[in-house]
C-alpha cells in the first residue's frame, strides 16, 4: 500500500481583502433603498403618503403587523 506525501505548509490561506471604495456606492444604494421600504411599511397611513390613497397600505398591512407597528 503506497501513501501519497502531504503537500508541505508554505504559510496562512491568504485572506482576501474588500475594496472599499467598490462597495460603498452598493452600500449606500441598498442603504437608500432599505430606508424607502422602511418609510413604506413604517409611516405611509395616507397622512404623509408619496401615492394617493390606501393602495401601499393594503400591500404592506400584513408585514406591518409582523414588524409590531400598529396601524389600527
Amino acid at each position: 500500500m503506497s501513501h501519497a506525501a502531504a503537500a508541505p505548509v508554505t504559510g496562512a490561506p491568504s485572506v482576501p481583502t474588500i475594496p472599499v471604495a467598490q462597495v460603498a456606492p452598493w452600500a449606500l444604494f441598498f442603504g437608500l433603498l432599505g430606508l424607502l421600504v422602511l418609510f413604506f411599511v413604517s409611516t405611509d397611513q395616507g397622512a404623509i403618503s408619496l401615492v394617493g390613497g390606501t393602495a401601499i397600505h393594503e400591500w404592506v398591512h400584513d408585514g406591518r403587523h409582523l414588524l409590531g407597528y400598529p396601524c389600527h
